[in-house]
């Protein structure tokens, strides 16, 4: 995750509330998804960075099938403007 041009990586417990906060949106609205567990796995991870188009992209990243949506923050931008859906390209 990139801010102000400089690298902030998250904390485990703050990608897991991350992570938590986007699965529980889903889940409400009940949306269908499956989720990657890409921390064993180097090979998912940089599958996933190519797919983004950021060599270092960290999780959660969403995509609805092939369409890349955003990272968390984007997400949560989107909740606060009111219109997740157009995040998760519904």
């Amino acid at each position: 995750k990139i801010l102000d041009g400089e690298k902030h990586y998250c904390k485990k417990s703050e990608l897991k509330q991350r992570q938590s906060e986007i699965l529980q949106f889903l889940d409400a609205k009940k949306i269908k998804y499956s989720a990657l567990d890409i921390a064993g796995s180097g090979d998912l991870k940089e599958e996933m960075r190519k797919k983004v188009g950021d060599p270092s992209a960290m999780p959660p990243q969403v995509f609805n099938g092939d369409k890349y949506c955003g990272d968390y923050q984007k997400f949560s931008d989107a909740m606060e403007d009111g219109n997740p859906e157009a995040f998760f390209k519904l």
